[in-house]
């Protein structure tokens, strides 16, 4: 595993008991209502055929929905050892564990070593990282096609609830923390890696988008 201080906090706050928690649930109600959202934009590409890699997946859901759908294979990456071990586990269940590989550690610390991919997602990724100019500039530049990603919205009443978390997480003495990004700042980082907006819905706290690798670039 590589890992720096922010990501091996994540061990800590998404353990096994929130592992079983999410994957039980995602057994129970499929993907979250954002998540959805994204997978229905990638249905419309059509991610038949394709190579996927899903950045901080937690459970899997983008990779399993889609391996589902005729993705030929999906990549994992995720900072939590018990995320990957539900992530394998429901991949078993499913009978898609060979096309399924997990990666346990920092995305930023071991991006050259993952395989590039057709469809690159980040869902509700950003808002965990500290840096979201590393985090997008590396994870673009693995994308051959398509670039989904889910955030929350620059709006003062998410500050104002992400601010009361972090200071909870202070006084627990974690080091994790959540982030909210200026939204034209992120659209801009995509931008800069040569992707033009396909598809973009916002709701009342994520906005999820759909980018196309530019064939001027």
């Amino acid at each position: 595993m590589t890992c720096h201080a922010h990501c091996c906090s994540l061990e800590d706050t998404f353990d096994r008991t929130a592992a079983r928690r999410d994957l039980e649930r995602y057994r129970r109600k499929g993907p979250s209502s954002s998540t959805q959202e994204l997978l229905v934009a990638i249905r419309d590409i059509g991610p038949s055929g394709a190579a996927v890699l899903d950045v901080g997946g937690g459970v899997g859901a983008i990779a399993h929905e889609l391996l589902e759908r005729g993705a030929a294979r999906a990549t994992l990456v995720d900072a939590s050892a018990a995320y990957l071990v539900a992530a394998r586990e429901e991949a078993e269940r499913r009978e898609t564990a060979t096309r399924l590989r997990v990666v346990h550690g920092d995305f930023t610390a071991m991006a050259a070593d993952i395989p590039r991919a057709d469809i690159v997602t980040l869902d509700k990724v950003v808002c965990c990282y500290p840096d979201m100019q590393q985090l997008i500039a590396l994870s673009t530049e693995r994308a051959d096609r398509f670039y989904g990603i889910v955030y929350p919205r620059d709006a003062w009443w998410l500050r104002i609830a992400m601010a009361v978390q972090n200071a909870f997480r202070r006084l627990q003495k974690s080091a994790f923390r959540v982030y909210i990004f200026p939204n034209a700042a992120i659209d801009a980082a995509v931008r800069h890696a040569g992707f033009a907006l396909r598809t973009r819905s916002r709701g009342l706290i994520w906005i999820v988008s759909l980018y196309e690798r530019s064939t001027d670039r």
